[in-house]
Parts: C-alpha cells; sequence; structure tokens
C-alpha cells in the first residue's frame, strides 16, 4: 500500500508538491537524471529511453527516445545525464563504446543530435560541466577520459588514467577546471582539464574498485567515494595530502553516492547487489543508517534528488523495472529500532552495561568511572544536542570494575598450559588433567575428569582417595563377611581358581554385578602393575536375597562389635583349604592405599580392606556389566558437555571433545562441535597462547577448524648473502647463486633445522648456533651484530 504524505516545498518561484509513488516501466533501468526544473525525469538501461513526467500523484510517460524500426546498440545505455543548465540537452553512454547527445528542441521525432565512438570499450560514465554547457566528459572501460566540446565533432582531450577502467567521472562544483575520476585498482585521480598529460593528484581510496563518486554541493574539497569493499569514505581534497574525514560501513558493495541537499553531513547510497534498500547516512554517526528506503524488489541501480535545494525528495529506478519517489518524511529509520541496551564483561573481568539515560535513575552514591586502574580502551564522544537523531540511541554507560585480584583469569591461563590432550592413553590423559583442576581449586571439574576414568576406560584402579566408598545394604545390619585369606599364603595359581562352588566339578561362570552403590573398580590396561609383588586386597560379600554380590566396605559403617562370619555349610567341600591369617595392622596400613595388581591377577579386581580383623579373598570375576552397550553413558556425556558449554567453560568441553575423540563426537552435531573450537581458539589467542591455540587446532576433527592453521601461512625469505628476496624453487639465490642455507659455524649447506638471526639473517644448524652463543654473543659470521637465542 502506498504511503499517503505528502509534502509541499517552495523554491524561490517553483513549489514542489509530492508524495511516495512509483511506477512500472518496461524493462529494467540502469540510470535517471532529474531535469533543472526537477519536474521530469529521464530513465535509461539496455532496452529502455524514456522521459517521465513528476506530477503531483503519479508519473505521467511523455516521450520515448528509442525510435527506428531496428535496434541500435547506441540506444543500449549504461548512463545518463541530463544538462542542468540547458533543459533540452542530455547525453547518454552506451555499451558499445558510444557517446550519444541528445537535443530534446529538435521539431523530429528522433531527438538524436551527436555520436562520438572515439573510445573501444562500453562507456561508464558520462558528466556536463555544471557551468559549461558545450563542455562533456566520458569516462569508459579501456581506461582512458575524453572531453568534448559540443560544437566540435571529435573530443578537444584526452586523458589517461595509466590504470584499468574508468568507473567513474564528476566535475567539481566549486573548482572550475578540476574533475575527479574513480578507478577499479582502487585509485582516484583529480585532475586539471588544461593539463591532459598527468594528474594533479593521485591516492588509494579503497581496497578494490571504486564504483562511484560525488562532491560535496556546498564545501569545497569534500569527496565522497564508495567501493566494493563495503565502504563510503569522505575525502578532503583541499590539503596537501588527500585526508579521511569520514567512514561508513555498509553491507554490501556501493554502488552509488549522492549528498543530500540542504544537509551537510548527509548522503544517500545504494548496492551494487544484494542488498536491495536505499540508505540516507550522517557521516558523523557511520554505523546506523539516518534513514532507510525499502520499496525496491531488485538492486537499484540509480539514485537523485529531485531538486538541487530540496532534501525531501528522492527518486531511484532499479532492475525491478520500476521507478520510484521516496518522501524522506516516510523513511524508516533504523535507529529508532536499534537497541540501547548492551552488556559485556571485560578482559580482566569488569562489566559494561549501557542503557538509555531515561531508564538509568540518577544515584548520588554512584562513583562515577574514571578508568584509573587501567587505560580506557575506548571513548564516549560529547553529542551535539543539535545533530539530528542524536537522542534516538544514545545511551548511558556504567562500568563495574571487580575487585583488585579478585574474578582472574589466571585459572584459564594455567589449566590451558597445563591440560594434556593427546600422546597417553586416555586414563593417564583423565587422571593428570584431573589432578592438574584439583590443584586449581576446580573441584567439579576434577570430579568430571575422575568419572570419565572410571566409564570410558576399562575398568582399573582409582586412587582410594578419589572414590566415595560405600555399602551395598541388603538390609538395616551390616554386611556378613565369609572367612578370608591372604593371596600371599596361597599356593601358585590358585589365586585365578579361588571359586566358590555349587555343584561338584563346575566353576560358576555366572557374571558378578555391581550393586548401584558400589563404585566399578578394575584394571586391566595398567602396565605399570605388571610383574608387581603387591598383593590385591578382596572382599566377596554374601547378602541374602541378592546373591554373591560384591560390595566395597565404608570404614565409618563397619561394625568390629558384630562377630565374624563363618562360611555356610555346603553340599560339597571346598577344592583346597581356606588358611585364615589375617595380616598385621602395619601391613595392612601399608597395602591399603596401594592401587596395584600383581601380574597374575591384573584381570580382577581390588578392594581395599576396611579393617584390620578382615582378610583377603580373590575373586576372579569381573566386575563390570559386559552385557551394558558401548554408548550407555553416551547421553549423559553429552548433557555433560552442553552444560559446560552453557555455562560458558568451553575449555572443558572442548578438552572433554579432543580426549574422548569417537566416542562422543558423534553424538554432537558438527556445527556444534565448530562453535566449541572457534570459541576456545579464540580465548587462547586472546591470552595469547598460541601454542595452546595450535594444538587445539592440530587435535581437532572439524574441516572449518582444522583448516585454520593452515592459511596465511607463508614465510618470506631473503637471501643472507645479497639481502634479496628468495624465489619458491629452492634455498638457491637467482642473483647471487649462493645457497641461503649455509651454517655460519661449519660452513656447510644446512639440511634439517635451520636457525637465523632476525638482525642480520645469518644462522645455520641449531646446535652450533647454541654453542657458539654460549662462549660469544657475535654473530659466527663475523658481521659484527650481537646475536641472541632465548
Amino acid at each position: 500500500m502506498e504511503k499517503m504524505s505528502r509534502v509541499t516545498t517552495a523554491l524561490g518561484g517553483s513549489v514542489l508538491t509530492g508524495r511516495t509513488m512509483h511506477c512500472h516501466l518496461d524493462a529494467p533501468a540502469n540510470a535517471i537524471s532529474v531535469c533543472r526544473d526537477a519536474a521530469q525525469v529521464v530513465v535509461a538501461g539496455r532496452s529502455i529511453f524514456k522521459i517521465y513526467a513528476i506530477e503531483e500523484e503519479q508519473f505521467v510517460e511523455k516521450l520515448n527516445l528509442r525510435v527506428g524500426r531496428k535496434p541500435s546498440l547506441n540506444l543500449s545505455c549504461a548512463d545518463v545525464v541530463w544538462h542542468q543548465m540547458d533543459e533540452n540537452l542530455l547525453a547518454t553512454a552506451a555499451t558499445n563504446g558510444v557517446v550519444v547527445t541528445w537535443n530534446l528542441g529538435r521539431p523530429s521525432r528522433n531527438k538524436q543530435d551527436q555520436l562520438f565512438t572515439e573510445h573501444k570499450r562500453t562507456v561508464n560514465k558520462v558528466c556536463f560541466h555544471p557551468t559549461e554547457a558545450h563542455v562533456l566528459l566520458s569516462g569508459s572501460q579501456d581506461g582512458f577520459m575524453k572531453c568534448f566540446d559540443l560544437r566540435r565533432k571529435d573530443s578537444v582531450s584526452t586523458f589517461s588514467g595509466q590504470s584499468e577502467s574508468v568507473r567513474d567521472v564528476q566535475f567539481s562544483v566549486r573548482d572550475y577546471f578540476t574533475f575527479a575520476s574513480t578507478f577499479e585498482n582502487g585509485n582516484v585521480q583529480l585532475w586539471d582539464i588544461r593539463r591532459p598529460d598527468r594528474c594533479e593528484r593521485m591516492f588509494t581510496a579503497h581496497n578494490g574498485p571504486v564504483f562511484c563518486c560525488d562532491w560535496h554541493p556546498e564545501d569545497r574539497g569534500w569527496l565522497a567515494t564508495g567501493g566494493r569493499d563495503k565502504m563510503v569514505k569522505v575525502w578532503d581534497m583541499t590539503t596537501h595530502r588527500a585526508k579521511e574525514m569520514h567512514c561508513v560501513q555498509t553491507i554490501a558493495s556501493v554502488a552509488r553516492v549522492k549528498w543530500r541537499p540542504e544537509c551537510r553531513h548527509h548522503l544517500a547510497t545504494c548496492s551494487m547487489m544484494v542488498d536491495h534498500n536505499i540508505y540516507v547516512w550522517d557521516v558523523r554517526r557511520p554505523f546506523v543508517p539516518a534513514a532507510m528506503f525499502e520499496e525496491h524488489r531488485d538492486v537499484t541501480t540509480g539514485i537523485a534528488w529531485r531538486h538541487p535545494h530540496d532534501p525531501s525528495f528522492l527518486l531511484s529506478g532499479s532492475k525491478d523495472s520500476s521507478l520510484c519517489q521516496h518522501l524522506f518524511r516516510d523513511a524508516s529509520q533504523p535507529v529508532e529500532r536499534a537497541n540501547p541496551e548492551g552488556l559485556c564483561y571485560g578482559l580482566f573481568g569488569d562489566l559494561a552495561f549501557a542503557a538509555k539515560e531515561s531508564l538509568v535513575a540518577a544515584e548520588s552514591g554512584r562513583k562515577p568511572y574514571t578508568g584509573d586502574r587501567r587505560h580506557p580502551i575506548f571513548f564516549k564522544r560529547k553529542l551535539d544536542p543539535a545533530e539530528p537523531f542524536a537522542g534516538l540511541a544514545s545511551s548511558a554507560l556504567s562500568v563495574f570494575e571487580t575487585e583488585p585480584g579478585g574474578g582472574g583469569m589466571r585459572w584459564f591461563v594455567d589449566t590451558a598450559e597445563r591440560y594434556a590432550l593427546a600422546g597417553r592413553p586416555l586414563a593417564e590423559l583423565c587422571d593428570h588433567n584431573a589432578k592438574v583442576a584439583r590443584e586449581l581449586g576446580r573441584n567439579q571439574v576434577a570430579q568430571t575428569w575422575t568419572m570419565l576414568r572410571i566409564i570410558y576406560c576399562s575398568p582399573g584402579l582409582v586412587p582410594t582417595a578419589n572414590l566415595n566408598h560405600s555399602v551395598g545394604k541388603g538390609g538395616s545390619c551390616g554386611l556378613p563377611l565369609m572367612n578370608s585369606f591372604n593371596l600371599k599364603d596361597m599356593a601358585p595359581g590358585l589365586g585365578s581358581e579361588a571359586r566358590l562352588d555349587r555343584s561338584k566339578g563346575d566353576a560358576r561362570s555366572d557374571t558378578v554385578l555391581l550393586d548401584s552403590s558400589a563404585t566399578l573398580i578394575t584394571n586391566e590396561d595398567n602396565e605399570e602393575t605388571e610383574g608387581s609383588d603387591v598383593p590385591a586386597d578382596y572382599l566377596l560379600g554374601d547378602v541374602e536375597g541378592e546373591e554373591d554380590e560384591l560390595y566395597l566396605l565404608d570404614p565409618e559403617h563397619a561394625h568390629p562389635e558384630e562377630p565374624e562370619c563363618v562360611l555356610p555349610q555346603e553340599a560339597f567341600p571346598l577344592r583346597h583349604e581356606i588358611v585364615d591369617t589375617p595380616p598385621g595392622p602395619e601391613h595392612l596400613q601399608d597395602k591399603a592405599d596401594s592401587p596395584h595388581v600383581s601380574g597374575s591377577e591384573a584381570d580382577v579386581a581390588s578392594l581395599a580392606p576396611v579393617d584390620s580383623s578382615f582378610s583377603l579373598l580373590s575373586v576372579s570375576h569381573a566386575l563390570y556389566d559386559s552385557r551394558l552397550p558401548p554408548d550407555f553413558f553416551s547421553v549423559l556425556v553429552r548433557d555433560m558437555l552442553h552444560f559446560y558449554a552453557e555455562q560458558g567453560d568451553v575449555q572443558m568441553a572442548v578438552s572433554v571433545l579432543i580426549i574422548l575423540g569417537e566416542r562422543v563426537r558423534k553424538d554432537i552435531d558438527e556445527q556444534t562441535q565448530e562453535h566449541w573450537y572457534t570459541s576456545y581458539i579464540d580465548l587462547l589467542q586472546r591470552f595469547r597462547l598460541w601454542n595452546v591455540s595450535n594444538e587445539v587446532v592440530k587435535l581437532s576433527t572439524s574441516r572449518a577448524v582444522s583448516c585454520l592453521n593452515q592459511a596465511s601461512t607463508t614465510l618470506h625469505v631473503n637471501c643472507s648473502h645479497c639481502k634479496r628476496p628468495m624465489s619458491s624453487r629452492g634455498w638457491v639465490c637467482d642473483r647471487c647463486h649462493r645457497c641461503a642455507s649455509m651454517c655460519a659455524v661449519c660452513h656447510h649447506v644446512v639440511k634439517g633445522l635451520f636457525v637465523w638471526c632476525q638482525g642480520c639473517s645469518h644462522g645455520g644448524h641449531l646446535q652450533h648456533i647454541m654453542k657458539w652463543l654460549e662462549g660469544s654473543s657475535h654473530c659466527p659470521a663475523g658481521c659484527g651484530h650481537l646475536c641472541e637465542y632465548s
């Protein structure tokens, strides 16, 4: 639905009246231009060349300039300009390299006046002199600019930019002889039309092609440029060197830029691709547009303010085959939708909070933030009350400092430097990281590593200090214990056969299950235990209702006052005699903390005795349930990783992800893993932990992360003799034909690791240089430089 706002502007003797409106064209438009009295607009494109009258309620077609029986490439327009002194004079730039002038005062149907065919490629831009009626300037894809006198049949001057194609040319409004030209290599040149041999000034304005430029109508020397780098820059050309005054960051390549009349700091832009909207920027506030027009549904190709002294009406043409008149009052203002609240933590734990000034109540007791503890990294500019849109997006900033020495991030650095992520068995990695976390006071993280060790490693021994010993309870009373024996007193080979039989000659093969309150522990893969003479300590419990379950005894819940239970009478005699020889208290005290098992008992579980009155019993049954699937704990571990990530501890999430590998990686989507990796790597680089960051990149399995250390790793090497850059074909210099990798100590070619001084470029074998610098600080090559190696 069209907006019905209407504006009437009095300009001298004329009055401009209109509203936001649009009309459909026969073909996409490439450029538009407005006549001097702001009553008509010309639209040009590859298949359209028409003049429309701008009435109060609509556009009315007045003249079609594409006449003739067969189409001509001279009518395929890339640009069009209407002379501001002669209302009957137009000029077009054709895609075949022809510059055409049109005289609307001719009585014939064909209004074509002159053809200039001196350019060899497409003409991108044409521009009339603002005060001379017969001077026309053109810029072409062939890299040349030509100045035409319309009273003659050919050009009067040719300007060579000695560069790539010319994208825009504009005469200065204030300097009679000056014009600016922009090029695809990012340069901007200033020329004097009286000196076509060389430019007056040249500077690099953008990283990439510069598509447009526009002189300020009021401030002499202000030049706005827009390029493919998505930036609009304002340059002051009155100084000895071009000075960048303002820079506006847009979201797409800038195709057109036009200063807004009667508004010194406002300019309008449109994009070459992706973005279909037209923006009006206040260059003093370059991050949020002051106004935005959203009527077009395809790329906007041309914009023009309707009158040089009226800031209310903007005309535009687009590839969606439409011509629009935009009323500035109807434009949307993104500033009104901007979020004035913000929250951010600083590197040292400070909290910065920004909110609307009206929402922040004045507190007399609040101490202002002076930033005396550290140098401030940004400053708040004092706003001008007369500045447009100044009050819409202004915020009050509050900074809450942490107490000195509190809330530091030293634990993060220490953890990153001390964690082990690869190169050891999984059990050792978990134990090491748990120890590091415990030493840094992070007990929850340490317990998590311990649980991961228990879950994913082969059932083995965990230090008793890390376990929560509990007693499986079959009733209110303590567990009845069987008569026990010491492994040392058993005959060799009997330890693995110490089983209780239910029937004669049949050994029990039932799997022994752990109670839910008991901790699962075994030790199959601990190589340190092989060959050890330390006996294993075991206890076998026999509880009514739950046959032959194994329990850990809690010393706090032991019942020494109860008599020791004996084995019940069995229907069949035992295979061997059970010798009751309880060890002394000193012996048990020495072995209670030992996590080792003898080599012959590596496949059985170990439990620490809880009382000196109890002895040891060997059980060959496995202490884990072989019927559990391998991914039984995957959901639990996945939720744990998400918990740490949501708490902000991506260090723990990434470390577990690397160490567990495929055990858990398949349960987390690739996008989430990549987000965790990049967040952790960003933190490491903020703290300058480059080696740890590179290790994380190397150990990651995400393609997007693993390629981070493969880009921008080019090493530029100069020859140590002639100081010239080395080619990529080898270590022999192309200029002096000498090998650059000669050892300054032994004078032989270095074929392995090469170390050199960045000050004098001399070096050699690592061991030779280290040995040399132990006795002398001067360069071994004799250049006199004081070299250092750390």
